[in-house]
Protein backbone atom coordinates (compact mmCIF):
# COMPACT_ATOMS: atom_id res chain seq x y z
CA UNK A 1 0.00 0.00 0.00
CA UNK A 2 1.33 3.17 -1.21
CA UNK A 3 1.79 6.12 1.97
CA UNK A 4 0.44 8.88 1.34
CA UNK A 5 1.29 12.15 3.96
CA UNK A 6 -1.31 13.99 5.41
CA UNK A 7 -2.05 16.94 3.61
CA UNK A 8 -2.34 19.05 6.65
CA UNK A 9 1.48 18.05 7.25
CA UNK A 10 2.97 19.10 4.27
CA UNK A 11 0.56 22.54 4.03
CA UNK A 12 2.24 23.59 7.48
CA UNK A 13 5.62 22.18 6.30
CA UNK A 14 5.15 24.40 2.76
CA UNK A 15 4.18 27.64 4.81
CA UNK A 16 7.39 27.39 7.30
CA UNK A 17 9.26 26.76 3.94
CA UNK A 18 8.41 30.31 3.26
CA UNK A 19 10.61 31.96 6.07
CA UNK A 20 14.61 31.06 5.66
CA UNK A 21 16.61 30.34 8.47
CA UNK A 22 20.42 31.80 9.11
CA UNK A 23 22.76 30.24 7.10
CA UNK A 24 24.66 28.27 9.17
CA UNK A 25 26.69 26.09 6.78
CA UNK A 26 29.80 27.56 7.61
CA UNK A 27 29.32 26.15 10.99
CA UNK A 28 28.91 22.21 10.26
CA UNK A 29 30.11 20.04 11.70
CA UNK A 30 31.12 16.30 10.22
CA UNK A 31 27.79 15.34 12.18
CA UNK A 32 26.50 17.08 9.91
CA UNK A 33 23.89 15.36 7.39
CA UNK A 34 24.59 15.76 4.14
CA UNK A 35 22.36 15.51 1.08
CA UNK A 36 23.14 15.61 -3.14
CA UNK A 37 20.04 17.42 -5.01
CA UNK A 38 20.49 16.37 -8.52
CA UNK A 39 18.87 18.96 -10.43
CA UNK A 40 18.22 22.97 -9.99
CA UNK A 41 14.37 22.81 -11.50
CA UNK A 42 11.81 23.71 -9.41
CA UNK A 43 11.51 20.66 -7.21
CA UNK A 44 15.22 20.83 -6.36
CA UNK A 45 15.43 23.86 -5.27
CA UNK A 46 12.68 23.58 -3.10
CA UNK A 47 13.91 20.11 -1.80
CA UNK A 48 17.70 22.33 -1.19
CA UNK A 49 16.01 25.30 0.33
CA UNK A 50 14.07 23.01 2.80
CA UNK A 51 16.89 21.20 4.30
CA UNK A 52 19.25 24.25 3.85
CA UNK A 53 16.70 25.48 6.17
CA UNK A 54 16.85 22.44 8.24
CA UNK A 55 20.17 22.96 8.68
CA UNK A 56 21.06 20.06 6.45
CA UNK A 57 24.41 20.48 4.38
CA UNK A 58 23.38 20.27 0.91
CA UNK A 59 24.90 20.22 -2.48
CA UNK A 60 22.85 21.34 -6.06
CA UNK A 61 24.59 19.77 -9.36
CA UNK A 62 23.13 20.85 -12.28
CA UNK A 63 23.76 20.10 -15.62
CA UNK A 64 22.99 23.33 -17.15
CA UNK A 65 24.36 26.37 -17.11
CA UNK A 66 21.81 28.20 -15.60
CA UNK A 67 18.89 26.55 -12.40
CA UNK A 68 15.56 26.85 -12.75
CA UNK A 69 14.88 23.60 -15.48
CA UNK A 70 11.92 23.75 -17.30
CA UNK A 71 11.24 27.19 -16.26
CA UNK A 72 13.23 29.98 -17.93
CA UNK A 73 12.58 33.18 -17.98
CA UNK A 74 14.63 34.43 -21.07
CA UNK A 75 15.75 38.61 -21.37
CA UNK A 76 16.86 38.82 -24.99
CA UNK A 77 14.20 41.22 -25.94
CA UNK A 78 14.83 43.46 -23.47
CA UNK A 79 12.15 42.38 -21.40
CA UNK A 80 11.12 38.97 -19.27
CA UNK A 81 9.60 36.54 -21.75
CA UNK A 82 9.12 32.95 -20.04
CA UNK A 83 9.82 30.29 -22.49
CA UNK A 84 9.27 27.27 -20.39
CA UNK A 85 6.67 27.13 -17.20
CA UNK A 86 4.62 30.81 -17.35
CA UNK A 87 1.32 30.51 -15.50
CA UNK A 88 0.41 29.65 -11.98
CA UNK A 89 -2.70 27.43 -12.22
CA UNK A 90 -4.48 27.90 -9.12
CA UNK A 91 -4.62 31.63 -7.94
CA UNK A 92 -5.50 31.23 -4.42
CA UNK A 93 -3.65 30.71 -0.61
CA UNK A 94 -4.17 26.76 -1.02
CA UNK A 95 -1.98 26.84 -3.71
CA UNK A 96 1.67 25.91 -2.32
CA UNK A 97 3.66 28.52 -4.05
CA UNK A 98 0.75 31.02 -3.08
CA UNK A 99 2.83 32.50 0.11
CA UNK A 100 6.58 32.48 -1.66
CA UNK A 101 4.81 34.59 -4.76
CA UNK A 102 2.77 36.48 -2.40
CA UNK A 103 5.93 37.33 -0.37
CA UNK A 104 7.54 38.46 -3.38
CA UNK A 105 5.33 40.62 -4.20
CA UNK A 106 5.05 39.19 -7.94
CA UNK A 107 2.52 40.35 -10.04
CA UNK A 108 -0.18 38.09 -11.65
CA UNK A 109 -2.46 38.54 -14.28
CA UNK A 110 -5.33 36.36 -14.33
CA UNK A 111 -6.70 34.31 -17.89
CA UNK A 112 -9.07 32.51 -16.56
CA UNK A 113 -11.50 32.47 -14.05
CA UNK A 114 -12.27 28.87 -11.86
CA UNK A 115 -14.53 27.28 -14.39
CA UNK A 116 -13.56 27.39 -18.27
CA UNK A 117 -13.81 24.27 -20.88
CA UNK A 118 -9.72 25.13 -21.67
CA UNK A 119 -8.43 25.52 -18.13
CA UNK A 120 -6.13 28.61 -19.14
CA UNK A 121 -8.14 30.75 -20.47
CA UNK A 122 -12.04 32.18 -20.62
CA UNK A 123 -13.70 31.86 -23.94
CA UNK A 124 -14.30 35.62 -24.07
CA UNK A 125 -10.49 36.23 -24.44
CA UNK A 126 -10.04 34.23 -27.99
CA UNK A 127 -10.57 35.47 -31.47
CA UNK A 128 -10.12 32.58 -33.34
CA UNK A 129 -9.87 32.72 -37.06
CA UNK A 130 -10.31 30.49 -40.10
CA UNK A 131 -7.49 29.85 -42.56
CA UNK A 132 -8.18 32.42 -45.25
CA UNK A 133 -8.82 34.85 -42.01
CA UNK A 134 -12.25 35.36 -41.48
CA UNK A 135 -13.00 35.48 -37.87
CA UNK A 136 -15.33 32.87 -36.42
CA UNK A 137 -18.75 34.25 -34.63
CA UNK A 138 -18.29 34.49 -30.72
CA UNK A 139 -21.67 32.44 -30.60
CA UNK A 140 -20.19 29.92 -32.37
CA UNK A 141 -17.45 29.51 -30.61
CA UNK A 142 -19.30 29.59 -27.39
CA UNK A 143 -21.98 27.09 -28.61
CA UNK A 144 -18.72 24.33 -30.04
CA UNK A 145 -17.42 24.76 -26.60
CA UNK A 146 -20.37 23.54 -24.81
CA UNK A 147 -20.77 20.76 -27.13
CA UNK A 148 -16.87 20.05 -26.21
CA UNK A 149 -17.98 20.29 -22.68
CA UNK A 150 -20.52 17.64 -23.04
CA UNK A 151 -18.47 15.45 -25.14
CA UNK A 152 -15.71 15.34 -22.06
CA UNK A 153 -18.33 14.34 -19.59
CA UNK A 154 -20.16 12.02 -21.67
CA UNK A 155 -16.82 10.07 -21.97
CA UNK A 156 -17.01 9.80 -18.18
CA UNK A 157 -19.88 7.71 -18.84
CA UNK A 158 -17.83 5.49 -21.55
CA UNK A 159 -15.12 5.06 -18.83
CA UNK A 160 -17.50 3.38 -16.39
CA UNK A 161 -19.21 1.27 -18.75
CA UNK A 162 -15.99 -0.24 -20.32
CA UNK A 163 -13.19 -1.42 -18.05
CA UNK A 164 -10.56 -1.54 -20.25
CA UNK A 165 -8.81 2.15 -20.75
CA UNK A 166 -9.18 4.20 -23.91
CA UNK A 167 -7.93 7.64 -25.43
CA UNK A 168 -9.86 10.55 -24.66
CA UNK A 169 -9.94 10.57 -28.70
CA UNK A 170 -11.54 6.56 -28.72
CA UNK A 171 -14.03 8.09 -26.43
CA UNK A 172 -15.06 10.95 -28.06
CA UNK A 173 -15.62 9.36 -31.23
CA UNK A 174 -17.78 6.73 -29.37
CA UNK A 175 -19.74 9.09 -27.75
CA UNK A 176 -20.38 10.74 -31.62
CA UNK A 177 -21.77 7.68 -32.56
CA UNK A 178 -23.86 7.69 -29.58
CA UNK A 179 -25.30 10.98 -29.66
CA UNK A 180 -24.96 12.03 -33.43
CA UNK A 181 -26.72 15.03 -32.42
CA UNK A 182 -23.59 16.30 -30.74
CA UNK A 183 -21.49 16.30 -34.54
CA UNK A 184 -20.13 19.26 -35.96
CA UNK A 185 -19.86 20.51 -39.65
CA UNK A 186 -18.26 23.10 -41.69
CA UNK A 187 -17.15 25.73 -39.52
CA UNK A 188 -18.13 24.31 -36.45
CA UNK A 189 -16.22 20.98 -36.92
CA UNK A 190 -13.04 23.05 -37.26
CA UNK A 191 -13.88 25.14 -34.06
CA UNK A 192 -14.59 21.45 -32.56
CA UNK A 193 -10.59 20.76 -33.80
CA UNK A 194 -9.52 23.35 -31.97
CA UNK A 195 -10.83 22.63 -28.87
CA UNK A 196 -9.15 19.53 -29.00
CA UNK A 197 -5.64 20.91 -30.04
CA UNK A 198 -6.54 23.29 -27.15
CA UNK A 199 -6.95 19.61 -25.08
CA UNK A 200 -3.45 18.61 -26.11
CA UNK A 201 -1.74 21.69 -24.86
CA UNK A 202 -2.29 21.30 -21.52
CA UNK A 203 -1.61 17.96 -21.59
CA UNK A 204 1.58 18.14 -24.31
CA UNK A 205 0.36 15.22 -26.21
CA UNK A 206 -2.02 14.10 -28.99
CA UNK A 207 -5.67 12.94 -27.77
CA UNK A 208 -4.65 9.50 -29.09
CA UNK A 209 -2.37 9.07 -26.39
CA UNK A 210 -4.38 10.64 -23.38
CA UNK A 211 -6.25 8.01 -21.07
CA UNK A 212 -9.87 8.53 -20.61
CA UNK A 213 -9.66 6.69 -17.24
CA UNK A 214 -7.47 9.64 -15.91
CA UNK A 215 -7.23 12.91 -17.75
CA UNK A 216 -9.62 14.63 -14.96
CA UNK A 217 -7.48 13.21 -11.92
CA UNK A 218 -5.68 16.57 -11.54
CA UNK A 219 -6.83 18.66 -8.78
CA UNK A 220 -7.51 21.92 -9.74
CA UNK A 221 -7.09 24.71 -7.39
CA UNK A 222 -9.72 27.24 -7.17
CA UNK A 223 -9.49 30.56 -8.18
CA UNK A 224 -8.87 30.47 -11.64
CA UNK A 225 -4.88 30.71 -13.50
CA UNK A 226 -2.72 33.74 -13.42
CA UNK A 227 0.06 34.38 -16.05
CA UNK A 228 3.29 35.68 -14.61
CA UNK A 229 3.93 39.37 -15.78
CA UNK A 230 7.40 39.01 -14.94
CA UNK A 231 8.21 35.98 -15.25
CA UNK A 232 9.20 32.82 -12.91
CA UNK A 233 12.91 34.09 -12.45
CA UNK A 234 12.35 36.08 -9.07
CA UNK A 235 11.25 32.98 -7.73
CA UNK A 236 13.77 30.48 -8.78
CA UNK A 237 16.63 33.08 -7.62
CA UNK A 238 15.07 33.65 -4.34
CA UNK A 239 15.00 29.53 -3.90
CA UNK A 240 18.47 29.58 -4.54
CA UNK A 241 19.82 32.27 -2.68
CA UNK A 242 22.60 31.08 -0.06
CA UNK A 243 22.46 27.49 -1.53
CA UNK A 244 26.24 25.74 -3.10
CA UNK A 245 25.09 25.57 -6.63
CA UNK A 246 27.45 23.27 -8.63
CA UNK A 247 26.40 24.45 -12.40
CA UNK A 248 27.54 22.27 -15.78
CA UNK A 249 27.56 19.49 -13.28
CA UNK A 250 25.74 16.73 -15.46
CA UNK A 251 25.48 13.84 -13.62
CA UNK A 252 26.14 10.23 -14.91
CA UNK A 253 25.83 7.95 -12.22
CA UNK A 254 23.93 7.32 -8.57
CA UNK A 255 25.74 4.75 -6.45
CA UNK A 256 23.75 4.41 -3.25
CA UNK A 257 23.43 1.98 -0.39
CA UNK A 258 22.18 1.97 3.48
CA UNK A 259 23.81 4.75 4.54
CA UNK A 260 25.14 6.70 2.10
CA UNK A 261 25.41 7.97 -1.53
CA UNK A 262 28.32 8.77 -4.13
CA UNK A 263 27.22 11.02 -7.37
CA UNK A 264 29.56 10.56 -10.48
CA UNK A 265 29.05 13.62 -13.17
CA UNK A 266 30.39 13.76 -16.85
CA UNK A 267 33.08 16.02 -16.04
CA UNK A 268 34.62 13.19 -13.19
CA UNK A 269 33.95 14.38 -10.36
CA UNK A 270 32.43 12.93 -7.14
CA UNK A 271 30.15 13.89 -4.42
CA UNK A 272 29.45 11.92 -1.48
CA UNK A 273 26.77 12.66 0.96
CA UNK A 274 24.43 10.86 3.21
CA UNK A 275 21.60 10.90 0.72
CA UNK A 276 20.41 12.28 -2.13
CA UNK A 277 17.37 13.96 -3.61
CA UNK A 278 16.96 12.91 -7.41
CA UNK A 279 15.16 15.82 -9.35
CA UNK A 280 15.52 14.94 -12.64
CA UNK A 281 12.85 15.25 -15.57
CA UNK A 282 10.97 12.45 -16.34
CA UNK A 283 12.30 12.76 -19.62
CA UNK A 284 16.05 12.23 -18.49
CA UNK A 285 15.17 9.24 -16.48
CA UNK A 286 13.31 7.65 -19.24
CA UNK A 287 16.48 7.71 -21.19
CA UNK A 288 18.39 5.72 -18.12
CA UNK A 289 20.27 8.84 -16.89
CA UNK A 290 21.81 9.08 -14.65
CA UNK A 291 22.83 5.59 -14.02
CA UNK A 292 21.65 3.99 -10.34
CA UNK A 293 23.76 1.21 -8.81
CA UNK A 294 21.98 -0.54 -7.66
CA UNK A 295 19.67 -0.86 -10.21
CA UNK A 296 16.56 1.00 -8.92
CA UNK A 297 13.55 -1.38 -7.92
CA UNK A 298 11.29 -2.98 -10.59
CA UNK A 299 8.61 -1.23 -8.90
CA UNK A 300 10.34 2.27 -9.46
CA UNK A 301 11.84 1.62 -12.81
CA UNK A 302 8.05 0.68 -14.04
CA UNK A 303 6.73 3.86 -12.89
CA UNK A 304 9.67 6.36 -14.96
CA UNK A 305 8.44 3.21 -17.72
CA UNK A 306 4.72 3.55 -17.93
CA UNK A 307 4.47 7.51 -17.31
CA UNK A 308 4.24 9.47 -20.72
CA UNK A 309 5.67 12.50 -20.92
CA UNK A 310 4.76 15.04 -23.62
CA UNK A 311 5.85 18.45 -25.12
CA UNK A 312 5.16 22.27 -25.87
CA UNK A 313 7.21 24.31 -27.58
CA UNK A 314 6.95 28.02 -27.40
CA UNK A 315 8.00 30.43 -30.13
CA UNK A 316 8.23 34.15 -29.28
CA UNK A 317 7.83 36.96 -31.77
CA UNK A 318 8.67 40.11 -30.92
CA UNK A 319 6.96 42.70 -33.02
CA UNK A 320 7.84 46.33 -33.62
CA UNK A 321 3.79 47.65 -33.31
CA UNK A 322 1.16 45.81 -32.30
CA UNK A 323 -1.24 44.83 -35.32
CA UNK A 324 -3.67 42.03 -33.65
CA UNK A 325 -7.04 42.22 -31.90
CA UNK A 326 -6.70 43.07 -27.93
CA UNK A 327 -7.76 39.56 -27.02
CA UNK A 328 -5.49 37.36 -24.96
CA UNK A 329 -5.24 34.67 -27.57
CA UNK A 330 -5.61 34.25 -31.27
CA UNK A 331 -6.37 30.69 -32.50
CA UNK A 332 -6.58 29.31 -35.97
CA UNK A 333 -9.42 26.59 -36.67
CA UNK A 334 -9.17 24.14 -39.48
CA UNK A 335 -9.96 20.13 -40.04
CA UNK A 336 -7.98 18.04 -38.06
CA UNK A 337 -6.40 19.37 -34.26
CA UNK A 338 -2.54 19.01 -35.84
CA UNK A 339 -3.65 21.60 -38.23
CA UNK A 340 -4.95 23.59 -35.46
CA UNK A 341 -2.60 26.67 -33.87
CA UNK A 342 -2.59 29.31 -30.92
CA UNK A 343 -0.77 32.84 -30.21
CA UNK A 344 -0.66 33.76 -26.35
CA UNK A 345 -0.60 37.83 -26.67
CA UNK A 346 1.89 38.92 -24.05
CA UNK A 347 0.93 42.38 -24.96
CA UNK A 348 -2.35 42.08 -23.43
CA UNK A 349 -0.65 41.13 -19.90
CA UNK A 350 2.58 42.73 -20.16
CA UNK A 351 2.25 45.71 -22.79
CA UNK A 352 5.26 44.30 -24.37
CA UNK A 353 4.43 43.72 -28.30
CA UNK A 354 4.80 40.12 -28.05
CA UNK A 355 2.83 37.23 -29.27
CA UNK A 356 3.77 33.55 -28.43
CA UNK A 357 3.50 30.16 -30.68
CA UNK A 358 2.56 27.38 -28.48
CA UNK A 359 2.67 23.54 -30.41
CA UNK A 360 1.84 20.49 -28.80
CA UNK A 361 2.20 16.97 -29.21
CA UNK A 362 3.31 15.52 -32.15
CA UNK A 363 3.29 19.18 -34.10
CA UNK A 364 5.81 19.95 -31.01
CA UNK A 365 8.33 17.34 -32.23
CA UNK A 366 8.12 18.05 -35.79
CA UNK A 367 8.93 21.91 -35.77
CA UNK A 368 11.95 20.34 -33.59
CA UNK A 369 13.43 19.20 -36.52
CA UNK A 370 13.24 22.60 -38.09
CA UNK A 371 16.17 25.35 -37.67
CA UNK A 372 15.26 28.37 -35.61
CA UNK A 373 15.11 30.61 -38.96
CA UNK A 374 12.65 27.94 -40.54
CA UNK A 375 10.17 26.98 -37.26
CA UNK A 376 9.98 30.92 -37.01
CA UNK A 377 8.71 31.06 -40.70
CA UNK A 378 6.45 28.02 -40.03
CA UNK A 379 4.72 30.48 -37.01
CA UNK A 380 4.77 33.47 -38.74
CA UNK A 381 3.03 31.61 -41.73
CA UNK A 382 0.02 30.46 -39.38
CA UNK A 383 0.08 33.95 -38.40
CA UNK A 384 -0.58 35.31 -41.61
CA UNK A 385 -2.88 32.81 -42.52
CA UNK A 386 -5.24 34.52 -39.91
CA UNK A 387 -4.45 38.22 -40.35
CA UNK A 388 -2.86 38.49 -43.64
CA UNK A 389 -1.23 42.30 -43.14
CA UNK A 390 0.47 41.05 -40.63
CA UNK A 391 4.45 42.33 -40.26
CA UNK A 392 7.32 39.93 -39.41
CA UNK A 393 9.34 40.11 -36.04
CA UNK A 394 12.27 41.95 -35.47
CA UNK A 395 13.22 39.36 -33.02
CA UNK A 396 11.82 36.02 -32.07
CA UNK A 397 12.77 33.28 -29.39
CA UNK A 398 12.27 29.14 -29.99
CA UNK A 399 12.75 26.80 -27.35
CA UNK A 400 13.30 22.92 -27.68
CA UNK A 401 12.35 21.33 -24.94
CA UNK A 402 12.16 17.76 -26.10
CA UNK A 403 15.12 17.08 -27.74
CA UNK A 404 16.96 19.55 -24.56
CA UNK A 405 19.45 16.84 -23.21
CA UNK A 406 18.60 17.97 -19.77
CA UNK A 407 14.50 17.66 -20.49
CA UNK A 408 13.71 15.54 -22.84
CA UNK A 409 10.38 16.31 -23.00
CA UNK A 410 7.98 18.78 -21.09
CA UNK A 411 5.83 17.79 -18.68
CA UNK A 412 4.26 14.31 -17.82
CA UNK A 413 0.96 12.80 -18.63
CA UNK A 414 -1.33 9.50 -18.22
CA UNK A 415 -0.51 7.06 -20.44
CA UNK A 416 -3.44 5.35 -21.68
CA UNK A 417 -3.47 1.29 -19.71
CA UNK A 418 -1.93 2.98 -16.71
CA UNK A 419 -2.27 3.72 -13.59
CA UNK A 420 -2.77 7.56 -12.04
CA UNK A 421 -0.90 6.34 -8.73
CA UNK A 422 2.24 5.78 -10.98
CA UNK A 423 3.01 9.26 -9.82
CA UNK A 424 2.98 8.56 -6.23
CA UNK A 425 4.98 5.55 -7.12
CA UNK A 426 7.59 7.61 -8.50
CA UNK A 427 7.90 9.71 -5.95
CA UNK A 428 7.87 7.19 -3.06
CA UNK A 429 11.39 6.96 -1.34
CA UNK A 430 13.84 4.06 -2.35
CA UNK A 431 15.96 4.15 0.93
CA UNK A 432 18.33 7.13 1.18
CA UNK A 433 16.94 8.08 -2.38
CA UNK A 434 14.30 10.61 -2.56
CA UNK A 435 12.42 12.47 -5.48
CA UNK A 436 11.05 15.44 -6.60
CA UNK A 437 9.59 16.83 -9.66
CA UNK A 438 5.95 17.70 -11.77
CA UNK A 439 5.79 13.93 -12.60
CA UNK A 440 6.08 12.83 -8.78
CA UNK A 441 2.78 15.09 -8.08
CA UNK A 442 -0.15 12.76 -8.05
CA UNK A 443 -2.34 16.12 -7.29
CA UNK A 444 -0.40 18.63 -9.31
CA UNK A 445 1.56 16.47 -12.37
CA UNK A 446 2.69 18.71 -14.95
CA UNK A 447 2.48 22.46 -12.88
CA UNK A 448 4.98 24.13 -11.28
CA UNK A 449 3.60 23.97 -7.71
CA UNK A 450 3.41 20.32 -8.15
CA UNK A 451 7.11 20.08 -8.62
CA UNK A 452 7.73 22.91 -6.15
CA UNK A 453 5.53 20.95 -3.62
CA UNK A 454 6.95 17.75 -4.21
CA UNK A 455 10.46 18.97 -3.73
CA UNK A 456 9.02 20.40 0.12
CA UNK A 457 7.81 16.62 0.73
CA UNK A 458 11.00 14.96 -0.03
CA UNK A 459 12.81 17.53 1.86
CA UNK A 460 10.54 16.23 4.65
CA UNK A 461 10.68 12.93 4.44
CA UNK A 462 14.75 13.16 4.45
CA UNK A 463 14.70 15.12 7.28
CA UNK A 464 12.50 12.54 9.09
CA UNK A 465 14.66 9.72 7.32
CA UNK A 466 17.66 11.58 9.69
CA UNK A 467 15.66 12.41 12.95
CA UNK A 468 17.02 9.30 15.19
CA UNK A 469 20.61 8.99 13.87
CA UNK A 470 21.25 13.02 14.08
CA UNK A 471 18.36 13.57 17.20
CA UNK A 472 21.15 15.17 19.30
CA UNK A 473 21.65 17.98 16.92
CA UNK A 474 19.47 20.71 16.23
CA UNK A 475 17.95 20.33 12.84
CA UNK A 476 14.79 19.99 12.67
CA UNK A 477 13.39 23.53 13.46
CA UNK A 478 13.87 25.91 10.31
CA UNK A 479 12.65 29.18 11.23
CA UNK A 480 8.53 29.86 10.89
CA UNK A 481 7.32 32.92 9.15
CA UNK A 482 4.96 35.03 11.07
CA UNK A 483 1.07 35.07 10.08
CA UNK A 484 1.48 38.27 8.34
CA UNK A 485 4.15 36.57 6.48
CA UNK A 486 1.78 33.90 5.18
CA UNK A 487 -0.85 35.57 4.36
CA UNK A 488 0.60 38.36 1.78
CA UNK A 489 -2.27 38.50 -0.76
CA UNK A 490 -1.35 37.58 -4.25
CA UNK A 491 -1.04 40.66 -6.77
CA UNK A 492 -3.93 39.95 -9.22
CA UNK A 493 -4.72 42.07 -12.51
CA UNK A 494 -7.14 41.44 -15.46
CA UNK A 495 -7.30 44.48 -18.37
Amino acid sequence: MIYKQPRKLIVDEILSFVARSPNTLENSTSSTPTVIVIGAGFGGLAAARFLHNSRFKVVVLESRDRIGGRVLTDHSFGFPVDMGASWLHGVCKDNPLAAVIGKLSLPLYRTCEDKSVLYDHDLESYALFDTEGHQVPQALVMEVGEVFETLLEETKKIREEYPDDMSILKAIDMVLKRRPELRQEGMAHKVLQWYLCRLEGWFATDAENISVQSWDEEDLLQGGHGLMVGGYEPVILSLSEGLDIRLNHRVTKVDWWLHGVRVTTENGKTFDADAAVVAVPLGVLKANLPLFEPKLPAWKEAAISDLGVGNENKIALFFETVFWPNVEFLGVVAPTSYDCSYFLNLHKATGHPVLVYMPAGRLADDIEMLSDEVAVQFAVLQLKRILPTASDPIQYLVSRWGTDPSALGCYSYDVVGKPHDLYEQLRMPVENLFFAGEATSERFPGTVHGAFSTGVRAGVECRERFTERYQDLELFHPVRAEESELVTPLRISRM
